[in-house]
């Protein structure tokens, strides 16, 4: 199994998960020219995806959606919610009949899935919970792959003990870390609206806040820890990064890991995760 950050943060998020011959995008908030660039960057070719997963409607995860199913002939793993949610979403600059666009692009091209049912595309099993964020109906996911289990996670307000317990036993863990509660307090861009909602328990995870979980809840089992969805305004992958390698360290001496912590960027792909 492989993994690649195809993009992750405000401006967009895409993870590619590849498992024997199966390849499964997650999430499509790039624009389609930027996702079919960067699946070629790493290798891989749109054309060749056996589905799409939508985990929530609003536009860094699905904003490149309607323009991308041109290229793409796959299914769309979304739940009932979401699309109607995703069709309604308003997009700031899009033209006025963008809904009837969307509802057009997806018209016989969806696979309708849950927050709370498995389901299969190819060779994967996937395994998803619902997460604590102001969408209609946003998940995470575990996946299973001949034994082998990773999870992707990404805008949650806080770590719930459904996320914690699903976490455990996974390989590898894509998961947020959004930003710096001091930063984000005193950044001069964001509305004090704004800031509120990213701090709220349907928010986003800040880095004080995977430091809690990889210290106290995170089994160690990872090998692979990516830290996403980081705000180019609100955090600085360093400081992230170092907050988690610390905590890390901070755990005790029965519970050492060696679990390695990598960045994810907005503007270019990881490198490869092999599992």
């Amino acid at each position: 199994m492989r993994l690649n950050v195809l993009g992750s943060g405000s401006t967009g998020n895409a993870v590619l998960i590849c498992a024997g011959e199966t390849r499964v995008l997650v999430d499509a908030g790039m624009s389609a020219k930027e996702t079919v660039r960067r699946l070629a960057m790493v290798g891989e070719d749109a054309a060749r995806l056996d589905g799409v997963i939508v985990t929530h409607e609003h536009g860094d995860h699905a904003g490149g959606l309607r323009v991308l199913l041109k290229s793409i002939e796959c299914p769309v793993y979304i739940s009932p919610e979401t699309r109607d949610a995703y069709i309604r979403e308003r997009t700031h600059g899009a033209p006025s009949d963008e809904p009837r666009r969307r509802a057009d692009a997806l018209r016989n091209r969806t696979e309708e899935i849950s927050s709370s049912r498995d389901f299969r595309i190819g060779e994967i099993d996937f395994h998803p919970f619902t997460v604590p964020h102001d969408a209609v109906d946003n998940f995470g996911f575990t996946l299973t792959y001949q034994g082998i289990k990773v999870a992707t996670v990404m805008d949650l307000g806080h770590m719930t003990t459904l996320v914690s317990e699903r976490l455990r036993g996974c390989a590898a863990i894509i998961i947020e870390s959004n930003h710096s509660r001091d930063m984000l307090k005193a950044c001069e861009f964001y509305p004090w609206e704004l800031k509120q909602r990213i701090l709220s328990r349907t928010g986003h995870l800040s880095n004080e806040d995977i430091a809690v979980w990889l210290r106290d809840d995170f089994d160690g089992t990872a090998a692979h820890v990516v830290l996403a969805h980081m705000s180019q305004r609100a955090n600085n992958p360093h400081v992230a990064k170092l907050s988690a390698e610390i905590a890390l360290q901070e755990r005790g001496m029965l519970f050492q890991t060696t679990t390695r912590i990598t960045l994810s960027h907005p503007k270019e792909p990881t490198p490869w995760i092999e599992i």
